[in-house]
């Protein structure tokens, strides 16, 4: 493994697949920066296999079990290479395609890792795979019949839901509330004093943020996800309003409270996501930790704003004001103080 091949990953193919969670990544020191950006590198080469449109469930399945074994050190690298032959050609997206042809080299990159870190980042890759095979079962079937249109009405002709709120609980958790307690482990590792708070306390908070912010992705993404069949407001809460997963387009107004719920829950996970930040004492790590959360405000803000016209378009943060919380908040030095200021600010 080059030290070009390893700058490419962490450089060029990382900012493409990655608008937001690059920039908190560059900030960190680079003993955190190569194991928290080769995990995230893996864990987005196995989603675009398991989200890979074209081929049959039951092959994408199998691919991503496959690449996970690579990633557990059960399977060997040429499955790796196979998975690469098989999946590279069918990614229309230039930065999905060069980020697949790239998995040997992150594969080869992950060996090299100290023991220490390899072992997390395996750790935490096993839970979010087992997270990504659990919604490629529940929804690969009901997406691969859907019908993907721009209109706010046109569903697919089957929509599959997660059953219950502890489903959707269990579901964050594997893909992004446990890259909270990577990310804690990672740091207390390797830096000395990194919060006034105990690892415990820590790692509670970054569980709680992780799944605060893939909730986020959840509301943003909801109209689209729903159209390609994928129904991630628990059913349970659906039949309460008399509802189904396939009415939600036709009267995406009577699901609010549901979305008020969840929406109130994200927020809770970005409040948990600035104090975990203002306990880190390094005020480099303070500002690359809290980046999501502030940007996760303005975005829940923008949700509300926006009401059932979330339904209809993906409610996402301007570039522009991104780089404006990045030049300010990098002006004061990330202090505890203007941290909670913005964070208050892009909260209303």
């Amino acid at each position: 493994m080059t030290a070009r091949e390893v700058d490419r990953l962490r450089g060029p193919i990382l900012r493409s697949v990655s608008r937001s969670f690059y920039l908190s990544l560059r900030i960190l020191p680079r003993a955190l920066r190569d194991p928290l950006s080769l995990a995230y590198l893996l864990a987005r080469a196995t989603d675009t296999i398991a989200d890979t449109a074209e081929p049959p469930v039951k092959l994408r399945a199998e691919a991503l079990r496959d690449l996970a074994g690579v990633i557990q050190g059960t399977a060997s690298h040429d499955t790796a290479a196979g998975v690469r032959d098989s999946f590279s050609p069918r990614q229309n997206d230039e930065a999905e395609r060069a980020l697949i042809e790239a998995l040997p080299d992150a594969i080869a990159w992950l060996d090299s890792l100290d023991e220490s870190d390899r072992r997390e980042v395996r750790d935490v890759l096993k839970k979010i795979n087992k997270g990504q095979t659990l919604d490629l079962e529940r929804f690969g079937a009901s997406a691969s019949t859907s019908t993907s249109t721009s209109t706010s009405t046109s569903t697919s002709t089957s929509i599959g839901a997660l059953p219950t709120s502890a489903d959707l609980d269990e579901y964050t958790y594997l893909v992004a509330g446990c890259v909270g307690e990577f990310w804690t482990r990672i740091c207390f590792t390797h830096v000395r004093n990194f919060s006034d708070r105990p690892e415990s306390e820590m790692l509670t908070l970054g569980v709680q943020y992780g799944k605060g912010l893939q909730l986020i992705n959840i509301l943003r993404d909801i109209g689209s996800d729903l159209r390609q069949g994928r129904g991630y407001l628990p059913a349970e809460e659906l039949h309460s309003l008399g509802l189904r997963p396939e009415g939600i387009l036709e009267n995406p107004a009577r699901v609010e409270p549901i979305i008020r719920r969840w929406r109130e829950k994200a927020e809770d996970g970005m409040k948990a996501g600035m104090d975990y930040a203002c306990a880190i004492q390094s005020r480099r790590i303070r500002f690359a930790t809290a980046l999501p959360a502030l940007i996760g405000a303005r975005t829940l803000a923008l949700l509300r704003e926006s009401g059932a016209a979330i339904f209809e378009r993906k409610v996402k943060m301007p570039r522009a004001e991104v780089k404006k919380i990045m030049s300010s908040s990098a002006v004061k030095l990330a202090s505890i103080k203007s941290l909670r200021e913005t964070f208050q600010r892009l909260s209303r």
